[in-house]
């Protein structure tokens, strides 16, 4: 039974060991698995905050500018590698052994215990650069042997997580240098001006001692430490065979940095401008820096010329046309606090002034409306009220519309849109993209092509960069558009503007349209010191446009070439006036300095697959009948349906062919047929004032009755329901009204009469004095041939 019983336990004992140490094992197998989760994520995924300064360079990688990060500090965004000078320099200063350790390096740091305690303080740190990333992640932690510790847990966990690469780049980012001062590629900049793959292998290994001692050791102060840090280290990679003996010899000439430079500010509102968007980010954008810096120069030179009459604002942006991409960016000249130098003039909604003037035109062109030599009324004129003046104050009679445009006619310009409409128009800009013009038409009326309505640099230059798009893709594609060719402006590099597929169908002008349009712009007047520039080879062909608002507010100029868009807008930021602000004097002279930096155009291809040539009324301006003397003209296809021309008339003279005759008074046999060019009265008077050639119609031989329906005379003013508001002079008496007549015949006498009350006649200029009760009233003037004409008009 003793025996058994031995055994037995002997059994118990042998089973309950595996129970024991299969316990002890998953206990053990736990554990593990903790420290190994532990291990995993004891390292944050992302080891420093975003908090970068926001940094815009040019399309070749130049700096633009740069904006402190919300920390105050002056660090760059991460760069994707770190320059090899640099590199060499940081390893051999820090961790000649960084390929060959794995975050931490024992011998490294038992000869650096040794030496620190031998001194009796540190002397040597003994951290490897991984180590000293973590460091940095770990800012604020005090130092300590237990700090140490997790320092080499988490350096072996990025060592995991990174490669050496990153590992190294991360340190460059970040290592401090001095003051507010962090990461190599703003201490490149701070202390010498250059970007870090420029710096020479003295200034790299000045840039490499830094980080060692940041709060004691940085440009301007402890120069002699500073410079024996730095010779030290380019001896080491001397004697490593990382330079050769003759750069090592001239490095140890080269001085050290002084005063810090300070970072570029080459393009400040568009560095703004991408804050908003893109804070802490390194935006490589789409701006020329030669272009940006010259562009800078003319606008800092014609600020401090207009700044003597009180013009403080100038903004340019330039945009290459084949890729919407923006090459030049000056939100507002170099002024000061007082006169708003901080705002972004570019974006900014302004009045129009005549700006919108050639879409007017395209659009006419473009549905068939008019023809580029149609002729468009110039005369006085009053709709509902508004009573649209030129900016002269004269006017021509008539005038064809593409000189209407290349002169900015505002009267012309008014009837024509009358003659469209306002919410077709409307609808038009929409298509264009102008946001800002976003009130109902109807609140905006014919003002609307005058300056009623605001949009901004950056919208209007996309507008134009579509139209000089279009021609071009159209010519050099097959008579092809494309589905989204309004496309937008661009300022990043990497984004590329899309334009969509090909079609057959265009998207608010057709290419015949636009290019009658710019030939009509070409001839605007050039400014003052320009007006030959059709005669020398070395002239600029751009087709532009000027414009000045109400109060000379704002003036403008848009430019417009195969290649390039050039906008312009002088003015004040506050809405001031200026009576000298022109869009011709102020914009107009910066818009062709603009032009000279950049390469010359040839001018636009004729798009003949969107044009037809037709009979033309060399005259009128108007598809020709058979009365016209006629021209052959291209003309946009959908032109084909405008009116033939109405102002050439088939009369028949007497064989002296010095007066009009009719078969109550001759012979048809000796009657002479003569086409004749004539306009209704009004803007007959005005037309032959400035067009000595015209001929008015002879008048009719005495002893012939007039039968005819030719209108002879008309009212200038005032217009049909009109209603007039007398007025009071300072003595209180009431001020009558100017009455004024157009007659074909300037010496004919005209008789005139308030209802039937007889008020005189008038010989040569027919204008009449008139006051009356309130109410209505019937003006009624005859001539002697008995013409008459009558207009009902209200008194108050």
């Amino acid at each position: 039974m003793g025996e058994n019983s031995k055994r037995l336990t002997f059994k118990t004992d042998w089973v309950k060991k595996p129970v024991r140490f299969f316990k002890n094992n998953k206990i053990k197998t736990t554990i593990i698995l903790i420290l190994m989760v532990v291990y995993f994520f004891s390292l944050p995924r992302q080891l420093f905050e975003n908090n970068y300064a926001t940094v815009i360079e040019s399309n070749k990688g130049d700096l633009l500018g740069a904006k402190i990060a919300k920390d105050g500090q002056w660090r760059f965004p991460e760069s994707d590698s770190v320059p090899v000078k640099f590199k060499a320099c940081i390893l051999a200063f820090e961790d000649q052994h960084f390929y060959q350790h794995f975050g931490f390096n024992p011998v490294s740091m038992y000869n650096a215990f040794l030496q620190n305690r031998k001194a009796n303080k540190v002397v040597r740190g003994g951290s490897t650069l991984t180590q000293q990333v973590i460091r940095l992640h770990r800012d604020g932690k005090s130092r300590s042997y237990f700090e140490k510790v997790i320092e080499i847990i988490l350096a072996t966990r990025l060592e995991f997580r990174h490669s050496k690469e990153k590992i190294l780049q991360l340190y460059a980012g970040h290592a401090p240098f001095g003051s507010n001062v962090v990461g190599l590629e703003m201490a490149s900049w701070r202390y010498f001006g250059l970007q870090s793959n420029q710096l020479s292998w003295a200034e790299s290994a000045t840039l490499a001692v830094l980080p060692n001692a940041p709060s004691l050791i940085y440009p301007g102060k402890n120069q002699e430490r500073l410079l024996n840090k730095r010779n030290l280290l380019l001896k080491k990679l001397y004697t490593n065979k990382v330079i050769d003996k003759e750069t090592y010899e001239l490095s140890l000439q080269e001085n050290l940095p002084q005063k810090p430079f300070d970072v570029p500010q080459i393009a400040p509102h568009l560095l703004e401008k991408v804050a908003k968007t893109n804070r802490g980010e390194k935006i490589k954008t789409t701006i020329d820096t030669h272009i940006q810096e010259q562009a800078n120069e003319i606008v800092r030179q014609y600020y401090n010329l207009y700044k003597q009459n009180q013009v403080y604002n100038i903004s340019v942006l330039v945009v290459e046309v084949k890729t919407r991409n923006v090459v030049a960016y000056i939100g507002n000249s170099p002024t000061d606090k007082n006169h708003q130098k901080d705002v972004d003039i570019i974006t900014a909604p302004r009045s129009t002034g005549s700006i919108l003037k050639p879409f007017l035109y395209a659009s006419m062109l473009d549905d068939g409306e008019i023809l580029p030599q149609t002729l468009i009324p110039d005369i006085p004129t009053q709709i509902s009220g508004y009573s649209p003046q030129n900016y002269n104050l004269t006017y021509d009679g008539a005038v064809p519309a593409s000189r209407a445009l290349s002169r900015s006619l505002n009267i012309p310009s008014v009837l024509m849109l009358q003659e469209y409409s306002v919410n077709k128009f409307y609808e038009q800009l929409q298509k264009l993209n102008l946001k800002n013009i976003n009130r109902q038409p109807s609140n905006y009326g014919l003002s609307l092509i005058l300056g009623g309505a605001e949009s901004n640099l950056w919208d209007l230059c996309n507008a134009y960069a579509y139209m000089s798009s279009t021609l071009n893709h159209f010519y050099n594609n097959n008579n092809e558009y494309r589905t989204t060719e309004m496309g937008k402006l661009n300022i990043d590099f990497n984004v590329k503007t899309d334009f969509g597929k090909t079609t057959r169908q265009k998207n608010v002008f057709g290419a015949g349209a636009i290019w009658q349009t710019f030939n009509a712009m070409k001839e605007v007047n050039r400014p003052q010191g320009d007006e030959a520039w059709r005669f020398y080879d070395s002239s600029l062909e751009i087709a532009w446009k000027t414009g000045t608002s109400f109060g000379s507010r704002d003036a403008w100029a848009i430019g417009v070439t195969k290649e390039y868009v050039v906008g312009i807008w002088v003015g004040n930021a506050t809405g001031e006036g200026r009576p000298i602000l022109t869009g011709v004097e102020s914009a107009a002279p910066i818009l062709f300095d603009i032009f000279h930096l950049l390469p010359k155009s040839k001018w636009f291809e004729t798009p003949y697959n969107d044009l037809e040539e037709a009979n033309v009324c060399s005259v009128s301006g108007h598809l020709a009948q058979e009365n016209c003397p006629s021209i052959k003209q291209w003309i946009p296809k959908t032109a084909k349906k405008t009116a033939n021309c109405s102002f050439h008339k088939l009369i028949h003279l007497d064989k002296s062919e010095q007066f009009r005759v009719n078969a109550a008074c001759e012979s048809v046999d000796n009657m002479v047929a003569r086409a004749w060019f004539v306009l209704p009265p009004i803007m007959e008077w005005y037309y032959k004032n400035n067009n000595p050639n015209y001929l008015t119609l002879p008048p009719f031989r005495p002893d012939c009755e007039s039968n005819s329906s030719d209108k002879v005379m008309d009212f200038i003013y005032p217009k049909a329901k009109t209603r007039i508001i007398l007025t009071k002079n300072f003595e209180g008496n009431i001020q009558p009204a100017i009455f004024k007549i157009a007659h074909i015949s300037r010496e004919s006498e005209l008789f005139w009469y308030l209802d039937d009350v007889y008020l005189g006649s008038t010989k040569t200029f027919h204008e009449k004095a008139i006051s009356a009760k309130s109410g209505f009233h019937l003006v009624t003037v005859i001539d002697e041939l008995g013409n008459e004409i009558v207009r009902k008009v209200e008194f108050e």
